[in-house]
């Protein structure tokens, strides 16, 4: 072997070392760019997450405040009815005395 190629084979050594430091470096930078969207991913995904349950807890929590009014108005109601009928008995029980002529 001669200079010229012992010099050629050098160089070609030394842009592959090159090469292979450059290519390590880089798929270090992809692999850190990979992991920072990755973790850019989850927070995002967390976020909504954080979000949808506190969206649901509003609407459960509307939801049980208008069925307890629901509730609350159809007893109202109930009572009123009850109150209404015993009423309407007694004016009839009244009345019935008042046309056979008995007293109450």
């Amino acid at each position: 072997m001669n200079a010229r190629k012992i010099c050629s084979i050098v160089f070609a050594c030394a842009a592959l070392a090159t090469f292979g430091a450059n290519a390590q470096s880089a798929g270090q930078d992809i692999k850190q760019g990979a992991k920072d969207v990755g973790h850019g991913v989850a927070s995002g995904a967390r976020a909504v997450g954080h979000a949808t349950r506190n969206v649901a807890k509003k609407v459960g929590h509307g939801a049980k405040e208008a069925g307890t009014g629901i509730g609350h108005g159809a007893k109202k109601a109930g009572v009123a009815v009850g109150h209404g009928a015993k009423e309407g008995w007694d004016a009839t029980k009244h009345a019935t005395k008042k046309v056979f002529g008995k007293d109450d």
